[in-house]
């Protein structure tokens, strides 16, 4: 990622831009269109929102006059709004990923089936694809990872986001040859299994926040599928299922997390991890056999050892995003991607008592909740991935709160993109 800043001056100096497709202008989205206008050699070209006003909105708040905003609804409409420089506001995301100009597709949906779609048409239609869609990633991350291979585009998840924070400090270490011991993330708030878009409204409301995004934090969903995603891109095996969640401040970090017969809490080490205590921030523990290094580590203050944390006190969302499109469209490579084989899945859990022909609604909603497992074990007991569950799931058989959901307690939706890339996924990949 080094010297992207002068990349992109190059290519602003050129005459050229990175044409820019966003789908989806909720909260990160708007973030994302305001930070690109503060860059140079990238251009937020075209928004897509199911709420046209909303994308209206993301370009306004940036600071675009309304007289420059173009309506559209084919991708030949979108391709005319992008000559005569001007921005385009969609409700149609297949224009955004049809249309010729557009270099790059960003997906910030958070809905796994829709992350799904964006995906594979972007991929089909020659688009690299960047997305701040764990849930989608985590549920079929190596199938579109494979499809974008083959396709010459880039697949991959968003810097900013705590993967993308997380991938990054290992990358480092691993660079520098340091053996990395265990990557993790503080947790924001603690843990409500029972949260709910009505019982975070008011919070939500004063925060500006979508209440199943607020209750997908709170319920520990988007942790488990945060540190899912940076498993399957690392090979780090989850602690153990739900993971263990321990308080702590960073100078503690060291600590805990060593092995039990050395004081800490670990079984094993190169695990995944979230801790109470160090949110925002990403954490990287990392150690060395070599004296002469533990030695310029103690001089440089990073404490006695012989384990070392790495801690980065911040991840900017979806305003480092542009990052990954630069990285992406300049240097051909992805911030973060499985590695090929899931080493983890978040796996479905009853958030109350189910009962036969009730339907889920899914992330962030009243019937379910996520926790990370291992591939293996989620494979063992059948269990049903939380990123295949929508509204048309229907429950075949009570299944009583607190309970993992399996394949054969429910009927799918046959109908659903991500399910079908989810069976060709198993069958190709694993």
């Amino acid at each position: 990622m080094l010297n992207l800043n002068t990349k992109l001056r190059e290519l602003e100096a050129s005459g050229k831009k990175i044409n820019v497709g966003l789908i989806g202008a909720g909260q990160m989205g708007r973030g994302l269109v305001s930070q690109i206008f503060c860059m140079k050699g990238i251009k937020m070209a075209a928004v897509c929102d199911r709420d046209l006003e909303e994308a209206k909105r993301a370009y306004i708040l940036a600071g675009v006059s309304e007289d420059d905003i173009f309506p559209a609804r084919t991708p030949a409409e979108v391709e005319e709004g992008i000559a005569r420089g001007r921005y385009v506001i969609t409700e149609d995301f297949s224009t955004v990923t049809r249309a010729i100009p557009i270099d790059v597709v960003v997906d910030a949906t958070g809905v796994p089936e829709v992350g799904a779609q964006i995906a594979l048409e972007s991929i089909y239609n020659g688009k690299d694809i960047v997305m701040l869609n764990v849930e989608t990633d985590v549920t079929v991350g190596p199938i579109l990872k494979k499809m974008a291979d083959s396709a010459g585009v880039v697949y991959t998840v968003s810097a900013g986001d705590e993967p993308g924070a997380i991938k990054e400090l290992y990358d480092f270490a691993d660079a520098l040859g340091f053996e990395v011991l265990v990557l993790g993330k503080g947790k924001n708030n603690p843990l409500d299994l029972e949260a709910n878009p009505d019982s975070v409204m008011e919070e939500a409301i004063k925060k500006n926040m979508s209440p199943k995004m607020l209750a997908s934090f709170k319920d520990g969903t988007k942790t488990m599928v945060e540190l899912t995603a940076v498993s399957n891109a690392t090979g780090f095996m989850p602690t153990r299922r739900g993971l263990i969640g321990p308080s702590a401040g960073v100078k503690e970090l060291t600590k805990i997390f060593r092995l039990k017969e050395e004081g800490g809490i670990l079984d094993r080490y190169q695990v995944v991890e979230y801790v109470n205590g160090v949110a925002p921030g990403v954490f990287a523990i990392v150690t060395t056999h070599l004296e002469t290094i533990k030695e310029e580590l103690a001089y440089l203050s990073m404490g006695e050892g012989p384990n070392y944390v790495l801690y980065r006190p911040y991840h900017l969302t979806s305003i480092e995003t542009p990052l990954s499109i630069a990285r992406a469209y300049i240097y051909r490579e992805p911030t973060i991607v499985p590695k090929g084989a899931p080493v983890s899945e978040t796996i479905a859990v009853a958030k109350k008592d189910l009962k036969a022909g009730e339907h889920l609604d899914g992330i962030g909603g009243f019937t379910v909740y996520g926790i990370i497992d291992t591939y293996e074990n989620a494979k063992k007991e059948n269990a049903l991935p939380i990123g295949l569950v929508n509204e048309n799931v229907v429950m075949t058989r009570d299944v009583k709160k607190g309970q993992i959901i399996t394949y054969d307690s429910v009927k799918l939706d046959e109908s659903s993109l991500i399910l079908q890339l989810r069976r060709m996924q198993e069958k190709l990949i694993g």
